[in-house]
């Protein structure tokens, strides 16, 4: 099984109880049939992100032996490796929520009008398939061994569970530099001043860098979900209604231009 699958499974039983204790302490942000899909949906993406990842990890291999450099496993090459990969999940990030190629997977993730530990776990089976590996590749050419990679990967999405919740406020200090419950709020929001923000991953410092930060506003209510229809709640409906629908706006358009403009454009301007 590849590291990110290992990493993620061996946190399973703290996610589980993490779920567990937000419930009983706030169920006003649970609906159960939506948390029974998220988890549904984990467990589909998870096998689906691990069947890829091996018949993808020789094509890994064969890309790391024109790696740049030869990069040993110490606790600051760790460091460094985590860091280039939080700046490369932010232009994953960034680009799943503007291309839409990609959206098609992300829209997922978004697709719950819910805020709670398990929408962490609604993630899409079409990741390998748009190519959410893609954006790892400059760490593999860098000198960094696949193993490592995605089990850096697997730490940035494990820490990433655990700013899905309304359940904890602001952090102080921690929040200029780290992506927090708060700032990932505004990022799930589809209130307009907060669409399109907040897309770090672990540091919030790459959206301060390159203008897309958005700060908490206490006169604005939150509200969750995507921007046009929502799918079903269950799991068939939530990955691939998005695929319908831009099977049939590809239907609508002539002409290559206009099919590929719907494939890498704007989701929302398609």
């Amino acid at each position: 099984m590849p590291p990110v699958e290992l990493i993620l499974l061996a946190l399973s039983p703290l996610f589980v109880i993490c779920v567990a204790l937000e419930y009983m302490r706030a169920k006003q942000y649970y609906k159960i049939k939506d948390s029974l899909n998220n988890s549904v949906l984990a467990l589909l993406h998870q096998g689906v992100d691990a069947f890829c990842l091996v018949l993808l990890m020789p094509f890994f291999y064969y890309l790391h032996q024109y790696a740049v450099f030869d990069i040993k496993l110490t606790w600051w090459t760790l460091l460094i490796g985590f860091v280039v990969q939080d700046f490369l999940y932010y232009w994953f990030h960034r680009a799943s929520h503007n291309i839409h190629w990609f959206w098609l997977a992300h829209v997922v993730h978004h697709s719950s009008t819910y805020m709670n530990f398990t929408t962490a776990f609604r993630q899409s089976v079409l990741y390998p398939i748009v190519g959410m590996w893609l954006f790892w590749l400059p760490l593999i050419l860098i000198g960094f061994s696949p193993e490592l990679v995605f089990a850096i990967v697997a730490i940035n999405l494990a820490f990433q569970f655990f700013v899905h919740t309304q359940t904890i406020g602001h952090l102080g200090w921690i929040e200029y530099i780290f992506n927090t419950p708060t700032h990932h709020r505004i990022h799930h929001a589809i209130n307009k001043p907060y669409i399109d923000k907040n897309y770090g991953g672990v540091l919030i410092i790459w959206d301060r860098l390159f203008g897309t930060f958005a700060p908490y506003q206490a006169e604005i209510k939150i509200r969750y979900g995507i921007i046009g229809t929502l799918p079903k709640d269950n799991p068939l409906s939530t990955n691939f209604s998005p695929v319908k629908q831009l099977v049939r706006k590809l239907k609508q358009r002539n002409g290559m231009k206009q099919k590929l403009k719907v494939l890498f454009g704007y989701p929302n301007d398609s």
